[in-house]
């Protein structure tokens, strides 16, 4: 093990040098840039302190030595930590919403560029730290993940600039002037100012997948057989938030309901938005509601489950740390229970009603409802109750404002996306399957 081990910390040696290298000179950029073109010469000192850490880490990661490795490696006890948190599954979702919460609060304060250029640099240093690890290295540096872990910083990136943009025009607002984008109303020709821009991006673009189809082997593996199959085996990253979810839904809820909703309510967004502020320029303020839900939506109930799906998900689909070995014999008992069974098993101490042997088909169906009236009663008073509820109280600015049917057509549409959040912390809590569940006929929620 301690050879495999040396032979790994060797075969990352050069590109995790390269790696602080790079840091160091990005850091160096924008040193120079802030003392030249800000004028703060304390914090251009800053940023070249940092240029210099980094300089001195990439010679100890270019030696490839073990004990010099150490140094620049996450402690061990941080690792087991970490794996122990977030390798649970509850912990994970639940900390990405409150991280995003904390982002929303203090929005002013987060983007700030000093605050955004330390959160990358702190990003990018415990990436480094824990490409020594080699179950994370494994994962992270595997030809199918790279793009991914890229996508991962180039999302952060566009977050923080829109956010940026947004505080900026409300406190602009706030002191009534305009926002910045109907400042700058120049208007330039397609030819040739948008096509030399475009033709650079082109270019640009060819010699950077030029660079990476040198560098990174294309992901083939073996031609398929349907006697060996991979483990685990995930679907393109694109469909790794829908593999996730079919954890807690039925295919035909997690492939085609949801994902038909999702289409539908992006079409419907026209229709039932009845706010005329924020169009044209980045804000926040005036577009709280729609903001907040955007990004509960994409960010948390979809880039996370990628994320987690990627990085996560390992052998027979089990939960793993971010440092943890992907050992396909982990085995996680788990004693998944549907609604009915807590509420006549559990809760009534009698069994599932069923129908008799020489019962007609109307009888059975009669039967089945009987069986899951509880999980009936509870989707239904969910689905009919609460939109009438949520109009006569912490919605009602909106009702008054958007009438009876778009009202009901935003609220179903919003209770349908929390059912997702809903579902996963009763299946990670009390190991609920189904609310619903009628194998006689295939229909499971």
């Amino acid at each position: 093990m301690h050879g495999n081990e040396s032979e790994f910390l060797q075969g990352i040696s050069g590109f995790l040098g390269g790696f602080y290298i790079t840091l160091a000179v990005i850091n160096g950029i924008a040193a120079l840039y802030v003392w030249e073109g800000l004028h703060k010469p304390k914090l251009a000192l800053v940023w070249l302190t940092l240029a210099v850490f980094f300089l001195i880490l990439s010679p100890l990661a270019l030696s490839g030595e073990a004990h010099l490795m150490e140094v620049i490696s996450v402690p061990e006890s941080i690792r087991n930590l970490i794996n122990a948190v977030i390798g649970i599954p509850w912990v994970y979702s639940t900390g990405t919403l409150l991280l995003l919460s904390l982002l929303y609060i203090f929005r002013n304060f987060f983007v700030k560029p000093v605050v955004a250029w330390t959160g990358l640099n702190a990003a990018l240093l415990l990436m480094g730290l824990s490409i020594t690890n080699p179950s994370f290295a494994a994962i992270v540096t595997k030809p199918d993940n790279v793009p991914i872990v890229g996508l991962v910083f180039l999302l952060g990136f566009f977050t923080w600039l829109s956010a940026n943009k947004a505080v900026t025009n409300d406190q602009r607002m706030k002191q009534g002037l305009e926002p910045t984008e109907k400042q700058d109303q120049e208007k330039v020709l397609v030819w040739p100012d948008l096509v030399y821009t475009e033709l650079i991006c082109m270019i640009a673009v060819m010699a950077l997948l030029l660079v990476w189809g040198i560098l990174l082997q294309a992901p083939l593996e073996e031609p398929a057989s349907s006697v060996k199959t991979p483990n685990p085996s995930k679907a393109p990253w694109y469909f790794l938030g829908l593999q996730e979810m079919l954890v807690y839904y039925d295919p035909w809820m997690a492939g085609v309901v949801l994902p038909s909703l999702i289409v539908f309510g992006l079409m419907a967004i026209p229709f039932i938005d009845f706010n005329k502020q924020g169009n044209g320029y980045y804000t926040i303020e005036q577009r709280k509601f729609a903001y907040l839900t955007f990004q509960l939506g994409f960010l948390v109930m979809w880039v996370t489950l990628i994320v987690l799906g990627t990085f996560l998900r390992g052998p027979n689909w089990n939960f793993f740390g971010p440092y943890e070995i992907w050992d396909p014999h982990k085995v996680e008992a788990l004693n998944n229970i549907d609604l009915s069974e807590y509420f006549w098993v559990i809760g009534l101490h009698r069994a599932l009603p069923s129908a008799p042997p020489d019962a007609g088909a109307m009888e059975q169906i009669g039967y089945i409802i009987f069986r899951e009236l509880p999980g009936i009663l509870l989707l239904a008073g969910y689905l009919l109750v609460m939109p009438p509820l949520l109009a006569i109280t912490v919605f009602r600015k909106f009702f008054v404002r958007m009438g009876f049917l778009r009202f009901m057509l935003m609220a179903n549409l919003l209770l349908f996306m929390m059912l997702l959040p809903i579902k996963m912390v009763l299946r990670w809590t009390v190991n609920l399957k189904y609310i619903i569940h009628i194998d006689e006929y295939f229909l499971n929620f």
